[in-house]
């Protein structure tokens, strides 16, 4: 396996997948986007996202890939991501521990290649125009179809789709070339930030703040910022402010005010006002539904 380009002990903290101990894959789909993925993250699991409808925009590694119905993503272990909702969005997702295709690499051991080819990121994406997209995301609704119906041996038929996916994938990227991305370097600079960031929500961070972490000038760490984020640096902060406060209501039982002033909003009102704009009910409706539905 080829060595991490950026440092987890310096950056952000990986998401800890669980997968089943028997057979590590899940498939699943999704409506619109998730607070926990809409800010950056990483995983050592690969993952393979495949537009079902609606459109969205898609930042990997400091790239941005606006997305339609029928795109198919696949990430690569450490590759730093996150994704938002255009209109309408629905994704399936396929994600799974590369010892899964163990077995398989010994008589292909290429069979990994589309996540794995290219030194600085591996990122892939495939454009629904591709002549192929439409076979590639049939064995990945059979994968779905066949994880929900859970009938016998589903374990030997997923496998069998997720590897003729893979060999279909890499005779597509056998001719395709590498995109350029962003040195390796740079995106270390903004995760290191991001961190930060997530370590001590409730600081009145500026940009200048920001931007002094990486000895940068604000202009130049502002764009280097929303190219690997996709949002403005203060901006960025706002959503990781209101995914914690999200996860606060969620799992304890602190005032409404004591969210907001723990995730750095020292104006209720502004704190309502942007929660109800970025979920669509206010902070106290959010709690209600989730205590409904435990």
């Amino acid at each position: 396996m080829r060595p991490s380009i950026y440092d987890e002990n310096l950056d952000i903290a990986r998401d800890n997948i669980f997968l089943p101990t028997d057979f590590p894959l899940t498939a699943s789909s999704t409506l619109g986007v998730t607070p926990s993925f809409q800010r950056l993250h990483w995983h050592r699991e690969l993952e393979i996202n495949w537009i079902l409808s609606g459109s969205g925009i898609y930042v990997i590694n400091g790239r941005e890939y606006p997305f339609t119905e029928g795109d198919l993503f696949l990430i690569d272990s450490d590759d730093l991501h996150r994704a938002y909702e255009g209109q309408d969005l629905e994704m399936g997702v396929v994600m799974f521990d590369p010892i899964l295709l163990a077995p398989a690499q010994r008589y292909d051991p290429e069979l990994l290649r589309p996540f794995r080819d290219n030194e600085a990121s591996s990122t892939r994406y495939i454009s629904c125009t591709h002549e192929r997209s439409s076979v590639m995301s049939k064995y990945l609704r059979e994968i779905l179809n066949e994880y929900v119906a859970k009938k016998r041996s589903n374990h030997s038929i997923i496998m069998g789709l997720l590897l003729q996916f893979l060999a279909e994938v890499n005779r597509y990227f056998s001719t395709t070339e590498l995109i350029e991305m962003m040195p390796s370097w740079q995106i270390e600079q903004m995760r290191s930030v991001i961190a930060a960031m997530e370590e001590d929500l409730s600081r009145p961070w500026n940009v200048r703040d920001l931007a002094e972490l990486v000895h940068l000038s604000p202009s130049r760490f502002s764009a280097l910022f929303s190219q690997v984020a996709g949002s403005a640096p203060l901006n960025y902060l706002v959503q990781l402010r209101l995914a914690h406060a999200v996860e606060l209501l969620e799992k304890s039982d602190d005032s409404i005010l004591s969210v907001a002033a723990t995730c750095g909003f020292r104006n209720l009102s502004n704190f309502n006002r942007l929660f109800r704009r970025n979920y669509g009910i206010s902070p106290s409706k959010m709690r209600h539904r989730v205590q409904q539905e435990l």
